[in-house]
């Protein structure tokens, strides 16, 4: 039975999680569960799992549901007791969002535990550090963002297999084909409608700018050491394909299925056997067109943005996430339009100060320094 540290139990990728455990209860177990503060969703979760350890990392609710816990469960909180989860367990599962997620990757590489990464800044934010220390200490990254999972089961579950080219796939998001003055008038209702997927509303947003795909980009160049010019980006309107690789003979490998998160989150952990997880399978006769369209790289700002960040190198992807974080909470919370997500970070980019990220401190440092300058940006609109 394979033991898990469940990172980020209570958002959207933390609770597909435990319907895979609810799934097959015979092959996985939580032995210790984290939430940053949705008390109810995660006192459920801790009274159906029993976990070993359970911590909430925000203190004052913590202190306000600690009486509460099963009995037989241990309970922290606080940041540093939500970071002690990755003692438990075989494998640390990786679900948290934001910047906060990169500091658990790092101590669970550091405990030497398998990590199943659905946290995209890890590698957006700390990829060669991450990567490096990853090799250093032989433990096993297994990738669960849909389009990541797609081109390491067609890379046959390596991420050292050789390749000519690696064709990452994009829905387009609810606005491919927009003009910029059709851009200045989305509403944050029409924004949070993806075509396709069911998601949080901070990645909704993302994947609407694509920024989401930049990251994806980001997380490419380390995940499978391969220089900007070898990644590839497509729209795939339908969802169907998730993504795929092009080999030195020609042949071309794709993963599909219908858009389903389960899919990767339960391969990471069962890999590499695979196991029933509920996908309706593919109806071909009824899917019609699978069409591919141009992702232009200046026709979505912040898309260019990530790859201008990657292209800089050192420290800019990191700040890039962290006044994209800001600035997306700003769009979600009213106080900015939707092309101001881009101003912002492109405002906040140009101010960052290059550093090497080859520390965990130089990389807090830059992201409290680019959330500080979006704050700024944001203030004088």
């Amino acid at each position: 039975m394979k033991k898990i540290s469940l990172i980020g139990s209570t958002g959207s990728i933390g609770t597909q999680v435990c319907s895979v455990v609810r799934r097959h209860g015979d092959k996985f177990k939580i032995e210790s569960i984290v939430a940053n503060s949705s008390a109810e969703i995660f006192l459920a979760q801790v009274r159906e799992f029993m976990p070993k350890y359970a911590a909430l990392a925000d203190e004052e609710t913590g202190k306000k549901i600690a009486d509460r816990i099963p009995a037989g469960v241990k309970f922290a909180y606080g940041k540093e007791a939500a970071l002690d989860a990755v003692n438990y367990g075989d494998i640390a599962f990786v679900a948290a969002t934001g910047f906060a997620g990169l500091r658990y990757s790092l101590e669970a590489i550091e405990k030497k535990k398998d990590l199943a990464l659905a946290n995209k800044e890890t590698l957006v934010c700390g990829g060669e550090l991450v990567m490096s220390k990853t090799r250093g200490a032989g433990t096993r990254l297994m990738p669960v963002d849909s389009e990541h999972s797609a081109l390491w089961q067609a890379l046959s579950f390596r991420t050292d297999a050789p390749f000519r080219r690696l064709i990452i796939t994009a829905s387009g998001g609810p606005f491919y084909g927009y003009t910029k003055e059709q851009l200045k008038t989305v509403t944050l209702a029409a924004a949070l409608k993806h075509p396709n997927w069911s998601m949080g509303a901070k990645i909704t947003i993302d994947s609407a700018t694509l920024l989401n795909k930049g990251f994806e980009v980001i997380e490419a160049k380390w995940l499978y050491d391969c220089p900007l010019e070898k990644i590839h980006t497509v729209v795939q309107p339908e969802s169907i394909i998730h993504s795929m690789v092009e080999f030195d003979d020609g042949a071309i490998l794709a993963q599909m299925s219908y858009p389903t998160m389960e899919l990767p989150i339960q391969l990471a952990l069962t890999y590499p056997d695979r196991f029933d997880c509920g996908v309706k399978p593919l109806d071909f006769e009824k899917l019609g067109a699978i069409r591919f369209l141009p992702l232009k790289r200046k026709a979505f700002p912040c898309y260019d943005l990530a790859l201008s960040a990657l292209e800089k190198g050192d420290n800019f992807p990191c700040a890039l996430n962290g006044a994209g974080e800001v600035a997306v909470h700003a769009f979600l919370d009213g106080k900015i339009k939707f092309l101001q997500i881009a101003e912002t970070i492109a405002w906040a980019v140009e101010k960052t100060d290059r550093a090497k990220a080859d520390g965990y401190g130089i990389l807090q440092e830059t992201d409290e320094r680019a959330r500080a300058l979006a704050r700024e940006y944001i203030a004088r609109l």
